[in-house]
């Protein structure tokens, strides 16, 4: 039996919060992600973690403890998730009976029932601000009458002060059950980790004619690996941390399938200064020595799966790639996406960068006084068919039914169009 403490991660997604919670020194036991495409590429990169590919709507604590093979009794030290929350207060009535909040109340229902030692809680810099933050204190007040104590005051934390050469600002809630001391929120980075610094070392896609149809390639570093690069290699046992080391090909350039731009869209590209606007596509063009803007997901396939703009490359005329989004968003190398660009970028746009995670794992570490030992196990990825399945395939996989609803096009329903004004201003955050 492990003595690693043990966590469980609500929407899950391709695996984020997941993995900066592993290489912090917790075993994820359980996974729970409502889309079949982001739960077949969470369980590529976590083959020993139990995935439930359903809404945790359908499922209670003890389906997830048998998912995680842990007894009725046995501890679970964390839960964690960004419950999605688009519900707007109403005067006088409360903000999380609002059904679109509805997953927030399943969030905190699921903590009561598992009664973890530690809670984390995810979620949009808009949830901090004017009406929203109603829903805010309103989680706060359900999470304390369930018998936790919540840090106060809550924080914002932006993943460029992490490790990340990103600017991404989300909002993290942390709380400890009665009895557990708080842990504190993690210190800020004394230095920030560039764009070159992060991507310098790939070589351009476009030297590679098999990227045009497929995601892979063999290659070779531009460079020899150091500093950020190095730990996006894992050249050493500081890029594993306390995680499991992974058993992958390091000869293959991953998640790199091609975009063919027009010409005049790479004048276009190529005459935009760093750190600024492209005027027609309005793609962001990175800066050299600046961080990357906010990678976001997009929309999925009820809302018409519309790709959310890839920044440019400093150098290249082009967007980036899927691999290269990853190294701005702190994953690995060896930790793979779906083949395509859509839902590659989807499932790097909606993770919590794993370097943060693993930033606020060590404080809940150090807060629970768990001995953390780096493991000796070195894990095989699971079967690449996962990361090629659309969404029937994926939920056949998982014996489900397609979960994603059909996409509503009435465009008379302005009740309706307000609604969806207002949850996107509540994403963009």
């Amino acid at each position: 039996m492990s003595t690693r403490p043990i966590a469980i991660d609500l929407f899950a997604g391709a695996g984020g919060l997941s993995l900066g919670l592993e290489q912090a020194g917790f075993d994820v036991v359980c996974a729970v992600e409502i889309d079949p495409v982001h739960a077949c590429v969470h369980k590529y990169n976590f083959p020993n973690c139990g995935v439930i590919a359903q809404s945790i709507e359908d499922i209670d604590g003890k389906y997830i403890r048998k998912a995680a093979g842990l007894k009725a009794r046995e501890r679970v030290d964390l839960v964690a998730g960004g419950a999605p929350c688009q519900g707007f207060s109403l005067m006088g009535q409360r903000a999380l009976d609002d059904p679109r909040n509805s997953l927030v109340k399943e969030y905190i229902r699921i903590i009561d029932e598992i009664k973890p030692s530690y809670f984390l809680f995810e979620n949009v810099k808009g949830l901090t601000v004017g009406r929203h933050k109603q829903i805010l204190d309103e989680i706060i007040s359900e999470l304390e009458s369930i018998g936790y104590n919540v840090l106060h005051p809550w924080q914002v934390l932006n993943a460029k002060e992490h490790g990340v050469p990103q600017s991404r600002e989300r909002l993290f809630l942390m709380g400890a059950r009665k009895g557990f001391s708080l842990p504190k929120y993690p210190e800020k980075c004394a230095d920030t980790v560039t764009c070159e610094e992060a991507l310098c070392d790939i070589p351009d896609a476009e030297e590679f004619d098999e990227l045009i149809n497929a995601d892979e390639v063999k290659f070779k570093y531009l460079k020899r690996a150091k500093g950020y690069s190095a730990l996006m290699r894992c050249t050493s046992s500081a890029g594993w941390k306390n995680g499991y080391k992974r058993k992958w090909n390091h000869q293959l350039l991953t998640s790199s399938l091609r975009t063919d731009h027009t010409e005049t869209s790479r004048r276009r590209f190529k005459e935009t200064e760093p750190g600024s606007i492209e005027k027609i596509s309005r793609f962001f063009k990175l800066s050299k020595q600046g961080v990357s803007n906010t990678l976001r997901a997009g929309t999925d396939s009820a809302r018409g799966a519309f790709t959310s703009p890839r920044p440019i490359h400093y150098e290249y005329p082009r967007c980036i790639t899927v691999r290269e989004m990853a190294r701005l968003h702190g994953f690995p190398d060896w930790f793979r996406f779906h083949e395509t660009k859509w839902h590659g970028a989807r499932q790097i746009g909606n993770a919590v960068p794993p370097p943060l995670a693993c930033s606020i794992g060590k404080e809940i570490v150090c807060a629970g006084k768990y001995q953390v030992i780096p493991p000796d196990t070195v894990l095989s990825l699971g079967k690449k068919s996962l990361l090629e399945v659309d969404m029937s395939s994926a939920s056949k996989y998982w014996g489900i039914e397609t979960p994603i609803a059909k996409r509503n096009r009435k465009s008379g329903n302005k009740k309706r169009k307000q609604m969806e004004i207002e949850e996107a201003m509540l994403r963009v955050g």
